[in-house]
């Protein structure tokens, strides 16, 4: 299993930044600016090819902050 700080790596490619943002595991997610249907599509796309872990939009939906996706991955 990845560290934190690489699944952090992960997530920020995956949501594709436009402008560079200071991520943590307490990261909220919905004041991050790209944090979008799209962005949430490109994490559950990485979950599973990264993690081979199937999550669903309804699992995103109860994740408040970044901590709680990479729990998913686990």
């Amino acid at each position: 299993m990845d560290t934190i700080e690489t699944f952090i790596e992960k997530f920020t490619e995956a949501v594709d930044f436009q402008e560079p943002v200071e991520l943590t595991a307490d990261t909220e997610l919905l004041t991050l600016p790209e944090w979008d249907s799209l962005a949430a599509l490109g994490v559950i796309v990485m979950c599973d090819m990264e993690y081979s872990k199937t999550i669903t939009g309804n699992d995103l939906v109860k994740c408040v902050v970044l901590n709680d996706i990479y729990k998913l991955t686990s």
